[in-house]
C-alpha cells in the first residue's frame, strides 16, 4: 500500500519513527531500526558526541543513506537551551529539521508549552522545519501551528512510560480539530497494540523509542510496531463498522425456510 507521510514536503513511506536511546548495544539498535522499517530516526543532540571525530559516536551506527535523521532537543529545560541545541545539531550538518523539546518538570518529563512554543517561533522564523513534542492540549496545539510548527507530535503517556494512550478522548479532539499539518503521537506506547490503537484514531504516524529498546526481544518488538502501525492505518482507511448496543446475525435470514 503505497500510503505516504508528507511532512513539510517531504515524503515518508514509513509511518513509524524510532529513536536511538537505551538500546544495549549499537548493534541491537542498527538491527531494531532495520526491523522497524522506519526512515525516521531521531536522535538526542545532547547525549551524543557531534564533534570529536578521535571518538566513537551514535552517529556512526546509523546509515544516513537509509534513515533521516530527526535530531531532537531531549534533556532541555528551557527555550534557550533547546533553541542553542537545535542551531548545533544545523552546525554540525545533521538538518534543519528538530524534534523540538522543552522540559518543564524532571519527575514526569511533561512539556513547557509556553518554552515550547517560544522556541518554536524563533525556530521557524531562523528556517527549521519544527515538530514539538506536547501535550495533549488543543489549545497549545494550534498556537503551535499557527506558529508554523510542520506537524504536532502530543504524547500518549509520559515518556517511557509504556502505559500506553491514557486520554483518548483528547487525541481525538485534536485529530478532528488539527488538519492542517500532521499529527503524530509521541511517547508513552509500549505495545503494538498501542500503536495500532493510535493510528486507528487517524493520526499520521507514531514516534517511539523506549517500547522497542527495553523489550526483552527488541528486534522483534520493532517488527511488530511496524505491523501495528500498518494494520492501524489500514484499518483507519477501511472506515470500521459501527458499533451497536445489541447483536446482528451474521447470516441473513432471507432464503431459509422455517
Amino acid at each position: 500500500m503505497d500510503d505516504r507521510i508528507v511532512i513539510a514536503g517531504r515524503e515518508f513511506r514509513s509511518r513509524l519513527f524510532v529513536g536511538t536511546g537505551k538500546y544495549r548495544s549499537h548493534q541491537e539498535m542498527m538491527r531494531c531500526h532495520e526491523a522497524s522499517g522506519a526512515e525516521v530516526v531521531t536522535l538526542a543532540v545532547r547525549r551524543v558526541n557531534l564533534t570529536d571525530k578521535t571518538k566513537e559516536s551514535m552517529i556512526d551506527f546509523i546509515d544516513r543513506s537509509k534513515y533521516f535523521i530527526l535530531p531532537n532537543t531531549a534533556a532541555c529545560y528551557t527555550a534557550d537551551e533547546a533553541i542553542r541545541t537545535a542551531r548545533l545539531a544545523r552546525e554540525v550538518g545533521l538538518s534543519n529539521w528538530v524534534k523540538l523539546e522543552v522540559i518543564g518538570d524532571e519527575r514526569t518529563l511533561f512539556p513547557d508549552n509556553e518554552g515550547l512554543l517560544e522556541a518554536t517561533r524563533v525556530l521557524v522564523k531562523e528556517g527549521f522545519v519544527v515538530l514539538p513534542y506536547t501535550t495533549d492540549d488543543l489549545i497549545n496545539a494550534r498556537k503551535l501551528v499557527d506558529a508554523g510548527a510542520a506537524a504536532v507530535m502530543p504524547l500518549a503517556a509520559p515518556i517511557g512510560s509504556g502505559l500506553g494512550i491514557q486520554n483518548e478522548n483528547n487525541l481525538r479532539i485534536l485529530r478532528e480539530m488539527i488538519t492542517q499539518v500532521p499529527l503524530i503521537v509521541d511517547a508513552g506506547v509500549g505495545t503494538a497494540s498501542d500503536v495500532a490503537r493510535a493510528m486507528e484514531l487517524g493520526y499520521d504516524g507514531v514516534l517511539l523509542n523506549t517500547a522497542i529498546a527495553a523489550a526483552e526481544d527488541a528486534v522483534k518488538m520493532a517488527e511488530a510496531m511496524k505491523l501495528g502501525v500498518a494494520a492501524g492505518r489500514l484499518a483507519f482507511l477501511s472506515g470500521r463498522m459501527p458499533k451497536k448496543m445489541y447483536a446482528t446475525a451474521s447470516s441473513p435470514m432471507q432464503g431459509v425456510v422455517r
